[in-house]
């Protein structure tokens, strides 16, 4: 599949980069309301330029003055190239630093639409691309951009501006001059256009290859314990290996590229420094030129050097940052998640699944004809060995993942009916994998809720018996956490992620083996903050304890995708099925299989257990 826009998109699913047009665009499209300073950045460049063309010229004056024996006169001119030396230099500063802030402002907004798009991303969109692509984008991609703003990019406009000035006073001393410097032109414009042929693919292909073995390492490290457990150690040290040497091996191939890029440029510079030393021969020869004329000639040309050289050596950081931009530019223009025309509204906090069915490759089927419902304000906990498909439901109740078939319903209105941001306020999923954002503990929670105020931020952590330990901090809710700040304990992160959640006060709440690393020892208060916190509110639980099962309305228990049995606790401990074994394993004890099955109580028909075959489709569900 391809795009004019985003060019071919890979069967990997990694994140779309802008084409080169597309990109060139994008950085008009920013750099637009800023002409005044690009234009007063790069006219006091041309300024400062021509003030030091003078430096040659007063060189050359210099030899005139020697050969003449006139050594008195010296003086004035050595006087006047410091002042030159001095404008130039201060011109220059300030040139340069305008231009620097222009690209750091357009590099800022760019930034900005970035983090914009990649929040708005669909969870699944990102999740499918891999946290390695996006990664790799949010820190190497953003790094060669900044750098190449910091300093190519004053550094390449300053190169520009001094060749074209200082051709044009090549051609004021004599034209000749200017046509013998102008013999380089052909090979080092044949030695740019054979050098960005080669690179703009070769660094855009770097960069996925970084992206792929980013994503390994990621994958690889992130789930060593799994990887061990299941014995796949070789494979995955194959597979780091593999895309490892991948990257190496697009490595040199640049190391290469560069290495003969620099020795045509040396051969461009030989042929046009022998063609103005041999004209500035034949001209002072009949006379038509002075010494010092043909002095400042050679000069001139041996002043291009530095920023002929400097703009074409910049092409190699330049590519690297347009392959850069472009995959910065392929994430922000991606369109923001569409919203229904004529949005639905959920009457209740109700959630009903129906047919729900999920793969996440074609023939490798999650789940299988799910059916369940959870009444408002019910609390129903969903239990089942690790695999079988509880974080897959959970993401799809969250509207995480779209359903392969069947539907998910809030309050009667299909999920995508309601629209993304709808669906965003009315469920929140919390995870085992919770995060502590860098600065102040206030401005963390206000991530959830932007306007809450002190005491709202105080209520919602003694809701769930955080206040305490958050007050004692060294500056109370004002401590800086996160990285460089105050560390927090597991706990901690997963109480100040269930404080969020009654900030944000959804009506629905899922909770995702929310206090599965609280440790043993945090454990009970961590499920008695998470029973606080979802307290009111239609909670799914994915019970990582089965102490958080015993206490729901509802038990709901999945085996290879299906739902085996729902009930009570106490009447599926009395079934003496799988939640019966999953219970004695866990308590250690075989008292649920020697009890006498009892029948649910009669206000829930959802409780009564369900066939207990594997095979079993679903149980009921009202």
């Amino acid at each position: 599949m391809t795009s004019p826009e985003t060019g071919p998109a890979e069967d990997t699913g990694l994140l779309p980069v802008a084409t080169p047009a597309r990109t060139r665009a994008a950085v008009r499209e920013l750099a637009r309301p800023y002409r005044l300073l690009a234009v007063g950045g790069f006219g006091t460049l041309v300024v400062a330029t021509a003030v030091g063309l003078f430096t040659q010229p007063l060189l050359g004056r210099i030899v005139d003055l020697a050969a003449d024996r006139e050594a008195e006169a010296v003086t004035g001119v050595v006087l006047l190239l410091v002042v030159v030396a001095v404008v130039q230099g201060v011109l220059t500063g300030v040139g340069v630093a305008r231009i620097a802030k222009l690209g750091e402002t357009v590099l800022a907004r760019l930034r900005e639409r970035f983090v914009e798009r990649v929040l708005g991303l669909p969870l699944e969109r990102v999740e499918r691309a891999g946290s390695g692509d996006l990664t790799v984008r949010v820190t190497g991609d953003v790094s060669l951009v900044a750098e190449a703003v910091r300093s190519a990019l004053p550094e390449l406009a300053r190169s520009v501006v001094a060749i074209v000035l200082t051709l044009g006073a090549m051609a004021v001393l004599d034209w000749r001059f200017l046509v013998a410097a102008l013999l380089a032109v052909p090979v080092q414009a044949y030695t740019a256009r054979w050098y960005l042929r080669r690179a703009v693919p070769l660094y855009a292909e770097q960069r996925v290859v970084t992206g792929r073995l980013q994503q390994q390492l990621l994958a690889t490290i992130g789930g060593a314990v799994t990887v061990r457990t299941l014995r796949l150690e070789r494979a995955h040290t194959e597979r780091v290996t593999t895309r490892s040497r991948a990257a190496v091996g697009i490595t040199m191939r640049g190391v290469k590229l560069v290495l003969s890029f620099y020795c045509r440029l040396h051969v461009g510079e030989f042929i046009g420094l022998a063609g103005v030393l041999g004209v500035g021969y034949w001209l002072v020869r009949d006379g038509s030129a002075s010494l010092g004329t043909a002095t400042a000639a050679a000069l001139y040309f041996h002043s291009l050097f530095g920023p002929i050289n400097a703009a074409l050596v910049l092409l190699d950081d330049a590519q690297k940052a347009t392959a850069g931009l472009s995959r910065l530019v392929g994430v922000a223009d991606l369109p923001p998640p569409e919203e229904p025309g004529r949005p639905a509204t959920a009457r209740d906090a109700s959630v009903t699944v129906a047919g729900l069915a999920h793969s996440y490759d074609d023939g490798h089927p999650v789940l299988h004809g799910i059916d369940l419902t959870l009444a408002p304000g019910e609390k129903v906990a969903l239990v089942g060995a690790s695999g079988a498909g509880k974080t897959t439901l959970a993401k799809l109740i969250a509207g995480i993942h779209r359903p392969s078939a069947g539907t998910v319903r809030l309050g009667g209105a299909d999920l995508t009916e309601l629209g993304p941001a709808a669906v965003r306020g009315a469920i929140a999923l919390v995870t085992q994998e919770t995060h502590v954002f860098s600065g102040p503990l206030a401005e963390d929670l206000r991530l959830a809720r932007p306007g809450a105020s002190d005491a709202e931020l105080r209520a919602a952590l003694a809701r769930v018996d955080a206040l305490t330990w958050a007050e004692a901090l060294p500056d109370g809710l004002a401590t800086v956490v996160g990285d460089g700040g105050h560390r927090l304990t597991s706990a901690q992160t997963q109480s100040l992620a269930l404080a969020r959640l009654v900030l944000a006060d959804p009506p629905v709440a899922i909770l995702d083996e929310a206090t599965a690393e609280a440790g043993s020892t945090g454990a009970r208060a961590l499920e008695k903050a998470a029973a606080a916190a979802v307290e009111g509110r239609t909670a799914l639980i994915v019970a990582h304890r089965l102490t958080q099962a015993a206490t729901a309305d509802r038990v709901v228990v999945l085996d290879a995708g299906r739902v085996v049995e729902t009930g009570t606790h106490d009447a599926l401990r009395a079934a003496g099925g799988r939640y019966a074994a999953l219970w004695e394993a866990w308590t250690g004890t075989r008292e649920a299989a020697h009890r006498t099955p009892a029948p649910a109580p009669s206000q829930h028909p959802a409780a009564r257990p369900t066939s207990r075959t594997p095979a079993a489709p679903a149980g009921p569900q009202t």
